[in-house]
């Protein structure tokens, strides 16, 4: 007899989309993934990632239980004695080297589970240490420098409102193979679509016809690094032609004159030399973007992994601004999330801060208490105060993720502790003295706090778990929680208060009960403070009022300071009030519509004195040094740069084992357009040599004229040939590492992002002689 299915409905944590699943299940059995047809949000979208969900669940190289090394290879470990022993060799190396002798550096899956957004910074606290790294240094850092020198808080990114725009520009972005990103929209070819059936226009900015180009009205093609000559130059013709309209935010944004007075110096002719664009081109774009009742300029990982991605990042925005299209319908829009962490967290470290201080070698720029990962490597191998003696990495492959990778690697073994916290033997994980392991993205809850913030239309979604973790396996947040308890326990009278505090919440509450108090201060919620409804939660659970008392008020003090101390979160004007509490959105398996993006500012802005300042002293440097840059002259014909690419049914390098994304030719290419292939002697199909300053990789060749030419381009998360990793079926398909070649010296000059983009390269053919390197498909 067949067993009845069971439905279970979630949201995929896999990327940004955000799309809701409709998994079907026999007990334990999973018979089907597919996208949920009445979600909210999604409705019924679902890429070859997430229906991948079940193999990862299922995979038997997953890790299940912590990991110690050993002499002889892996051995299962118990939780305690592993946290136990984590924490007290983490307290070891600070005593005798200072805090700033254990290093944490994040991955970005970090973000899309629940758990971990809420205790990543309490962990941070517990550590006491300058040495942070995370992925924002290898993505987005440029974006959220200028929301939080614009806005006020880095994460108060204006999201594309793409379902009511006239006109989408869309530079350096590939949102139909990734998703929207910086902007959580499934679906994205329905949507653009959409768009063009109402009469808009969707053009797209970038050195490859990607799969958004190909499906644009309009494709520029432009040479990587270039983007700031081309915004400046549109800013130049908007303002010259008088096309400049900031709308009702003129009422409260600073610097107009200014801006104009230096792009005055940026011309289309000049631009055109630079960018590859003809300043006719250039020109007609300005006038149709300025000219749309609502348009967007949205831009992603293209702008901001280049030697001027700081400065594009905030051209970017002063686009929008300039040509009334920043808070207002069809343009660029800021969410109303049901959670909001922003009010909780502004004022407190976590709404932004840059150049507080620098990197021990390099002296590169913090920012939000982030040293850029290009410099991990160094403050590792260089001696001295402060060197990386112990690191914790959390959701992070940072060997295939961050620039010259093949550095990191030869690093990590120097290191007197690694721990990982990890499903995976990865490239990196393969280094460390401990694996700690999370349950299955299936045997969790999960709600997207981060992403929430990022929607192109107001909606919240719960996914309560699907099966229950086996016995002995722990969850990323209790964890994280046990991990700070210890390392807090080490510090004193008050270090073992704090740390007390922290474990009695999170023991009583979980990872739900923090979520309810959080939705309950929300925006949609009932409108307390976060510590008065996390009193009341506390007090549900039995906790005598004296206790409650004496707990939170050292826990004003210790890692949850920011949001207990915070006032609670006002509703927006025109925002319904839902009275939203975990019960609601669990009563809602499809998810609940909030609603349209609504005009937020200037109440939203974290400025003094809520207003915009469209240009702040720091980029000031940058367009000097841009116009310097400028003057140097062009690469020769023969040059090449390499680029990366997004791939649908690649996530970073997390998915790389499952046999359904990686069956099938390899994917893993060195695109090459025909007048650069035929220079080399490079054939389709063949296999060249891509080299650059810090090494070199051979790889096939995909010989197509969506390159433009003088551009190559490498995808970024393959590499598995380490002989140590633990993923069977990646290392069967390994490709190369494209950042095997990516230098880790050439960043973006004001922030320290890793310039991915625009990287010279070199590229012949494979001679006869030397041997093919194993690259199965």
């Amino acid at each position: 007899m067949v067993a009845t299915a069971d439905v279970h409905h979630r949201t995929c944590t896999l990327c940004e989309a955000m799309c809701g699943l409709e998994i079907r299940h026999a007990g334990e059995d999973i018979l089907s993934i597919r996208g949920d047809a009445e979600n909210t949000f999604s409705r019924g979208h679902i890429c070859a990632k997430g229906a991948a969900l079940a193999d990862v669940h299922s995979d038997p190289d997953r890790i299940r239980f912590p990991l110690r090394r050993t002499q002889s290879g892996w051995e299962r470990v118990d939780w305690d004695d592993a946290l136990d022993d984590i924490a007290a060799r983490v307290g070891a190396i600070q005593r005798e080297h200072g805090d700033d002798a254990v290093g944490l550096y994040a991955g970005n899956p970090t973000v899309h589970h629940l758990g971990a957004q809420l205790l990543i910074l309490p962990l941070i606290v517990a550590l006491r240490t300058r040495n942070r790294f995370s992925a924002t240094s290898l993505d987005q850092l440029p974006q959220q420098l200028a929301t939080f020198e614009l806005f006020g808080h880095q994460a108060m990114f204006p999201v594309p409102d793409i379902d009511r725009t006239e006109f989408f520009l869309c530079l350096g972005g590939n949102p139909l193979a990734s998703g929207g990103s910086l902007m959580t929209a499934p679906g994205m070819r329905h949507r653009i679509r959409e768009l063009q059936a109402r009469g808009g226009r969707f053009v797209v900015v970038d050195p490859r016809r990607t799969e958004s180009a190909a499906v644009a009205d309009q494709h520029l093609p432009i040479r990587p690094g270039t983007d700031a000559w081309l915004l400046l130059a549109m800013l130049h013709v908007i303002f010259a032609e008088g096309l400049a309209d900031l709308g009702r935010v003129a009422a409260f944004t600073d610097g107009i004159a200014t801006l104009a007075e230096h792009a005055a110096r940026f011309s289309p002719r000049e631009a055109a030399a630079r960018t590859g664009i003809p300043a006719h081109d250039i020109t007609e774009l300005a006038r149709a973007f300025a000219g749309a009742d609502r348009a967007i300029a949205y831009a992603r990982v293209g702008i901001c992994q280049q030697a001027f991605g700081g400065l594009a990042a905030w051209l970017v925005y002063a686009l929008g601004i300039v040509t009334g299209n920043l808070d207002r319908e069809g343009g660029m829009m800021f969410t109303t999330p049901a959670v909001d962490p922003l009010p909780l967290t502004a004022g407190h470290g976590p709404g932004g801060s840059f150049d507080a201080h620098r990197s021990r070698v390099s002296g590169l720029p913090e920012f939000s208490g982030e040293f850029p990962a290009a410099c991990l490597a160094e403050e590792i191998e260089t001696p001295g105060r402060g060197q990386i003696r112990g690191l914790l990495v959390h959701a992070g492959n940072p060997v295939l993720s961050a620039p010259n990778g093949r550095r990191l690697e030869r690093a990590l073994p120097g290191l007197d502790l690694l721990v990982c916290f990890d499903y995976y033997v990865t490239e990196t994980s393969s280094h460390a003295d401990y694996i700690l392991p999370p349950a299955s993205p299936l045997e969790t809850s999960e709600y997207d706090v981060a992403l929430s913030l990022l929607t192109v239309r107001n909606v919240a979604h719960f996914s309560p778990p699907m099966f229950d973790p086996p016995e002995g396996a722990r969850h990323d947040w209790q964890a994280l929680a046990g991990l700070i308890v210890r390392l807090h326990a080490g510090r004193g009278l008050r270090g073992r208060a704090v740390g007390w505090a922290l474990g009695v919440v999170v023991e009583r509450l979980g990872v739900e009960g923090l979520l309810d108090v959080m939705i309950r201060s929300g925006p949609y919620g009932h409108g307390a403070s976060f510590a008065r409804a996390l009193e009341q939660a506390m007090g549900a659970t039995g906790v005598t009022r004296a206790a409650w008392r004496h707990l939170l008020a050292l826990a004003t003090r210790g890692p949850w300071r920011g949001l207990l101390a915070a006032p609670s979160s006002q509703r927006p004007q025109g925002a319904r009030a839902t009275g939203l509490t975990l019960r609601t959105l669990k009563a809602h398996v499809h998810g609940l519509d909030l609603g349209p993006l609504e005009r937020r500012l200037p109440e939203r802005l974290f400025t003094p004195g809520k207003r915009i300042r469209l240009v702040p002293e720091i980029y000031l440097a940058e367009l000097e040094r841009l116009r310097a840059a400028g003057e140097d002259p062009m690469p020769g014909a023969d040059a090449l740069v390499l680029i990366g690419r997004r791939q649908v049914r690649s996530n970073n390098s997390w998915m790389h084992n499952s046999a359904r994304l990686v069956k099938g030719k390899s994917r893993c290419t060195l695109m090459i357009h025909p007048r650069d292939a035929t220079s080399r002697g490079l054939a389709d199909g063949g296999s060249a040599v891509v080299s650059s300053r810090v090494g070199e990789v051979t790889l096939p060749v995909e010989v197509t004229e969506t390159m433009m030419p003088g551009v190559v381009s490498i995808p970024h998360g393959w590499g598995h040939d380490r002989e140590d990793s633990g993923w069977r079926t990646a290392r069967a398909h390994p490709g190369v590492s494209a950042n095997d070649i990516t230098d880790d010296g050439f960043l973006d000059g004001l922030t320290g992002t890793a310039a991915f983009n625009g990287v010279p390269v070199q590229v012949r053919a494979l001679a006869a002689s030397e041997a093919v390197p194993s690259l199965a498909g």
